[in-house]
C-alpha cells in the first residue's frame, strides 16, 4: 500500500514552470521505472528475498512513487489554472459583448439579431483560446518530456572513429613504436590512463605489452591491477591520456572504430545474452553463418549438450538476460558466439570463471584449440587456466612486474609465486 502525503505549495501559471515540473516528473519516473522493473528489484528479486529486504524496497518504492505523485500533482495544478484564467477570460469577454450588445440593442443601435450573431462569433473565438491554451499546454509538456532525449542526443562521445583525410595526413604512432608494431598484432607503448570517474587514479601507468601474431598470452596479477582496462583501450572505449596502443601495426586512433572492432572476438566474464532464441545469441557472433556453422561453434563449445534439455532445443527463447540458462551455460553461449565470429584477435575475460569442473575441462580444451589458430589474450585469477600460455604477463598497479612462462615466473616473481600458493597448492 502507498500512503499519499500532501504538502502546501503555491501554484504558478507561468508555461516556462510547466515545462519545469514535466521534466522532474519524467526524472521521477525514470527513477522509478530503474527501481520497479529495473536490476535492483526485479532481476535481484532473490537477493532482496534471500536478505529479507521485501519490507525495505516496498518503502523505498512507496518514496519514489509519493514524490512522483506530488510532482504530477504540481503539474496538474499549473496546467488547470492556466486553463481556468483561460475559460474566465473568455467568458467575461462575451459577457461584456452581452452587456455593451443589450444596451446598444435596448437603445436602437444595433438590432437582436446582430447582437445573436456577435455573441455566437464570441462563443467560437472563445473556444478557439480555449482550445489553444490547452495546445500550448501540451506543447510545453511535450518540450519537457523530450529535454532527455534532446540531451542524448546532442552528447557527442570522446571517442570517433577518424576522418578519411584524418588516416590519411596524421600517423600517431610514435617513432620508436613503429618497428615493433609492424611485427606485433597488439602493442601498448608507456600508456598511461585513468578512468574519466577517477581522474586522480592511473589504472595504466607507463605499461608496455607486445603480443606476436599466433602468440597466447595471459594476464595475472589482483584485483584493479589494470587486466580488464587492458581490453578496454584495446575495443577502444576509452582512448589513453599519453602512450599509444597499436592493433595489427596501426595505432587505434587512426583506425575506423567498426574495422578495429570487427577484429576482435570478446568473451567477458558477465556474458551478455540477449532474449532471443539459442540459436540466434550464437550466430549474433557472425550474423551471415549458416546453420551448420552455428551448429559446429555450439558443439566446439559444448552447448549442443545442454540445448538438447531445452523445451525447443536450439529455437528456445532464453529470457531476458539468458534467465533460463545457469552461470556456466551463459558463458558456453558467449564461447560458442565467439568461435563462430572467428576474428583474429580473441580476447578472454575470465572466460571460464562460471564453469563447473568438468564443463571447464571440455571448454578449456576447446579453447586452447581455437586460442592456437588467433593472437589471444586472457585475463585471468585462477591460474590453473593459463599455465600452458606462451608468455604470462603480471600486472599490478597498472605496471608490468613480471613477464615469462608459468614456470620461470614461479622462480623470478614473487606476486605470482604467492598467487600459486595460493591457488595452485591447496
Amino acid at each position: 500500500q502507498v500512503r499519499i502525503v500532501g504538502r502546501d505549495r503555491t501554484v504558478g501559471i507561468d508555461a516556462d514552470d510547466l515545462a519545469k515540473v514535466v521534466r522532474r516528473v519524467l526524472r521521477l519516473i525514470a527513477q522509478l521505472v530503474a527501481l520497479a522493473r529495473g536490476d535492483e528489484t526485479i532481476h535481484a528479486v532473490r537477493t532482496v528475498q534471500a536478505y529479507a529486504r521485501e519490507d525495505y524496497e516496498k518503502a523505498r518504492f512507496s518514496e519514489r512513487i509519493n514524490a512522483l505523485f506530488l510532482n504530477a500533482a504540481e503539474r496538474e495544478r499549473n496546467s488547470a489554472m492556466l486553463t481556468s484564467i483561460v475559460i474566465v477570460l473568455a467568458f467575461v469577454g462575451i459577457s461584456l459583448i452581452l452587456w455593451v450588445g443589450g444596451r446598444d440593442v435596448l437603445a436602437g443601435n444595433m438590432t437582436a439579431g446582430q447582437l445573436s450573431a456577435f455573441v455566437f462569433y464570441a462563443v467560437i473565438v472563445a473556444t478557439a483560446v480555449g482550445s489553444i491554451a490547452e495546445v500550448f499546454g501540451q506543447l510545453k509538456r511535450a518540450a519537457g518530456a523530450s529535454e532527455r532525449i534532446r540531451e542524448l542526443l546532442v552528447t557527442v562521445s570522446e571517442v570517433q572513429s577518424p576522418s578519411a583525410n584524418t588516416v590519411a595526413a596524421a600517423t600517431i604512432a610514435a617513432p620508436d613504436a613503429k618497428s615493433q608494431a609492424a611485427e606485433a598484432v597488439v602493442a601498448f607503448d608507456h600508456v598511461d590512463f585513468s578512468y574519466p570517474t577517477r581522474p586522480q587514479t592511473k589504472s595504466l601507468n607507463g605499461f608496455s605489452l607486445t603480443v606476436k601474431r599466433g602468440e597466447v598470452v595471459a594476464l595475472v596479477g589482483p584485483s584493479g591491477a589494470g587486466k580488464s582496462t587492458v581490453f578496454q583501450l584495446l575495443l577502444r572505449f576509452y582512448d589513453p591520456q599519453s602512450g599509444y596502443v597499436n592493433v595489427e601495426g596501426r595505432n587505434v586512433r587512426t583506425t575506423d572504430l567498426a574495422t578495429l572492432r570487427s577484429r576482435i572476438a570478446l568473451v567477458s566474464q558477465d556474458p551478455v545474452i540477449f532474449s532471443d532464441s539459442l540459436f540466434e545469441n550464437v550466430r549474433y557472433g557472425r550474423l551471415d553463418a549458416s546453420k551448420d556453422e552455428v551448429l559446429a561453434a555450439c558443439a566446439a563449445a559444448h552447448v549442443s549438450e545442454f540445448a538438447e534439455t531445452l523445451p525447443q532445443g536450439f529455437d528456445t527463447p532464453l529470457g531476458e538476460r539468458g534467465v533460463l540458462l545457469s552461470g556456466g551455460q551463459r558463458q558456453r553461449v558467449a564461447i560458442a558466439r565467439a568461435i563462430l565470429a572467428n576474428r583474429p584477435i580473441l580476447l578472454l575475460d575470465e572466460a571460464t570463471s562460471a564453469l563447473d569442473s568438468e564443463s571447464e575441462a571440455l571448454v578449456t580444451d576447446a579453447l586452447e584449440k581455437i586460442a592456437r589458430q588467433h593472437t589471444t589474450l586472457v585475463i585471468a585469477h585462477r591460474l590453473s587456466t593459463v599455465q600452458n600460455a606462451d608468455r604470462i604477463i603480471v600486472i599490478e598497479d597498472g605496471r608490468v612486474l613480471a613477464q615469462g612462462t608459468h614456470t620461470a615466473l614461479l622462480q623470478s616473481s614473487p606476486l605470482y609465486s604467492r598467487l600459486a600458493a595460493l591457488q595452485l597448492k591447496r
